[in-house]
């Protein structure tokens, strides 16, 4: 029986260690789909996807670089989403995080193969020549996923704080279900780091090669997005999209230029809210399944915090979730092996 599914896009931080030679060990009959991204990369001086991701060890320095990471996970989850067996699932929308929103446009079929990459490349060198800001990771859940009342206005009330002193500069950057990211500064990020308790000796966490995104510091980097992507042509997506703020975008109903002015817009210099975006989702399009595209794993744990907020089909925590999973998935994560074939052809 044919199920109706969500499709969730990853964004950066998703190509990691483990990640190394994904394209090769899952899609390597699929290469041939993905040539417009090495042959843009090769036009334009870059080392192609392929080279990156068949690379003998992994280097943070190269593989976590924006200009390197952005199409790479591109490429991985574009194949992911073209191994995604249509008999069995009816994709009924399409979301992302962060920059899993473009991805999201590219599988949705708001922009073309060129245009993609075009806008995922070009976004994704911005800062090539120094990052501009930082971005830190923080919890507002317990041990059972579940959001702790009160603790996302508080740490949102400790940025206000830290923002007092005219030297710092820290926003909310995405509201990722039970974690908040945040960017800004360097004295911005430090005063957070300072005004927070450690949590399991991970958290606060700083996101490395990761800038301010989705923050009022990106004004420049939206400004030489409408300078470079002049060309770009956005147009209606043939699966419903639904946006950073739970907007959706439809066959029948999206206006190209307001796509565009959306994603080079308020997209880069507001916060993303993929909590808000996974909720209208999964209330507008009732799935019976969440495809969360690879590579990484990661993203599944916040589709599923989301869920358990919202009690999605009356999962109310982590223990119950697990449970579910075990019995009859409600998230497939292709980036997860023992996942991936439940989705694929």
């Amino acid at each position: 029986m044919e199920k109706r599914a969500i499709v969730v896009c990853p964004g950066r931080g998703t190509y990691n260690k483990e990640e190394l030679g994904y394209l090769q060990r899952f899609h390597v009959d699929r290469l041939p789909a993905l040539s417009f991204i090495d042959d843009y990369r090769r036009d334009i001086g870059q080392p192609t996807v392929t080279e990156l991701d068949a690379k003998e060890k992994f280097s943070f320095k190269l593989h976590t670089l924006g200009e390197h990471a952005s199409p790479l996970i591109y490429a991985c989850a574009l194949a992911d989403f073209l191994a995604i067996n249509e008999e069995q699932y009816n994709i009924v929308a399409c979301t992302g995080n962060s920059m899993g929103w473009y991805i999201a446009l590219s599988v949705a079929g708001a922009l073309s193969h060129h245009d993609s990459i075009d806008l995922i490349n070009t976004m994704g060198s911005m800062m090539k020549q120094g990052l501009v800001g930082g971005q830190i990771i923080y919890p507002a859940i317990d041990e059972q996923w579940r959001v702790i009342p009160g603790k996302k206005a508080a740490l949102l009330s400790c940025v206000d704080s830290i923002n007092q002193d005219p030297a710092n500069a820290l926003y909310l950057s995405i509201d990722l279900g039970g974690y908040l990211v945040l960017a800004g500064n360097e004295s911005g990020l430090k005063a957070f780091e300072h005004s927070v308790p450690q949590i399991e000796e991970r958290f606060p966490m700083r996101l490395y090669n990761h800038g301010a995104f989705h923050t009022p510091l990106m004004q420049e980097i939206s400004e030489k997005g409408f300078q470079q992507l002049h060309a770009v042509q956005f147009q209606a997506p043939q699966i419903p999209l639904v946006d950073g703020r739970g907007g959706i975008w439809t066959s029948y109903s999206t206006d190209g230029e307001a796509l565009k002015q959306y994603t080079l817009g308020h997209q880069v210099v507001e916060p993303y809210d993929f909590r808000q975006a996974l909720t209208v989702s999964l209330k507008e399009f009732a799935p019976d399944v969440v495809l969360v595209l690879g590579p990484g794993s990661t993203l599944g744990s916040s589709v599923a915090q989301t869920m358990i907020d919202i009690g999605w089909q009356g999962l109310d925590t982590k223990e119950a979730f697990v449970a579910r999973q075990k019995t009859d998935p409600v998230i497939i994560s292709m980036g997860m092996p023992q996942q991936r074939a439940m989705a694929m052809i």
